[in-house]
């Protein structure tokens, strides 16, 4: 049974083709971080004060032992994008993580217990998501300090409150359900009934909203780099070595631009994979 729906699932997945490219282009960048020290030509955060703003090697000037060519202080561009890869899955894992224990479990509470435990959880969700996400990522950072760890966990915060919803909204449906009701005639307590017989029928837009958050987390983590809030330097984080790159826009576009691209294919991979998910997952999207 469980092949079968594996067989299943990949085939409504595999249908979009753009999340099959996704996948394999997210494999790759996974690979690529793990094996980061195997790949990476040199020191990602060596300088070298004889090679600075070296273009890339097909550029006039460039050399082959540098192939995406050097920043401001000699450090090489392509050490830094492979090493920076590992800092932004790191990332997005450690958000979802975090952002989806903290808000399923809020969520469960509220939809199944309803009452003032609702009304208190849903108006503090709607408070949170009255401010602008990155503005209050911002604020959260300032009050902690800036660093890599402390915007993670302000951008943990700034997603919650969509899992909160979800996980609300859904337990709410499933609660009514008969089955849910047989559960509880048999002697199903609340903590069996919430994660045992509700949870697990809530998970497909968990799923897909957990692949989406994983996509914002990267970016909100490189936004707060590039305004001096997240990773610090030397750190090779793709938003830090952005805001690095600020004034040699004009002078040397190759700093600016491959930490942009790597963000660019980055968040466009997880994006058309959760596409693929929400086509696999929900019932309402497949095609026969």
């Amino acid at each position: 049974m469980r092949r079968r729906q594996l067989a299943e699932f990949w085939y409504y997945f595999s249908v979009n083709r753009g999340a099959v490219l996704g996948l394999v282009v997210f494999a790759l960048i996974v690979a690529t971080a793990l094996a980061a020290p195997l790949l990476a030509p040199h020191d990602p955060t060596a300088q070298d004060r004889s090679v600075l703003l070296i273009p890339p090697f097909w550029q006039e000037g460039g050399r082959i032992a540098f192939p995406l060519g050097t920043d401001a202080v000699g450090r090489d561009v392509l050490s830094r994008l492979i090493y920076g890869a590992r800092y932004s899955l790191y990332v997005g894992l450690f958000v979802v993580i975090v952002a989806v224990t903290a808000g399923v479990a809020l969520g469960l509470l509220a939809g199944y217990l309803r009452g003032w435990v609702d009304t208190v959880t849903m108006r503090v969700m709607d408070i949170i998501l009255a401010f602008p996400s990155l503005l209050l990522a911002l604020v959260v950072v300032a009050v902690l300090g800036p660093g890599l760890q402390n915007a993670m966990l302000a951008i943990a915060l700034v997603l919650m409150p969509h899992f909160v919803r979800l996980t609300r909204a859904s337990v709410i449906a499933e609660k009514q359900r008969e089955y849910v009701t047989a559960a509880r005639v048999v002697g199903a307590g609340p903590l069996r009934l919430m994660l045992v017989t509700i949870l697990p029928n809530c998970l497909g837009p968990l799923i897909v909203q957990a692949t989406l958050s994983f996509s914002n987390a990267i970016l909100d983590a490189a936004a707060l780099g590039f305004l001096g809030m997240g990773a610090q330097p030397p750190t090779p984080e793709w938003g830090t070595m952005l805001a690095e790159a600020r004034e040699f826009v004009l002078r040397a576009w190759w700093v600016v631009t491959f930490p942009g691209l790597s963000i660019l294919v980055t968040v466009l991979a997880i994006n058309l994979v959760g596409d693929g998910l929400r086509d696999a997952l929900d019932p309402k999207m497949k095609r026969s």
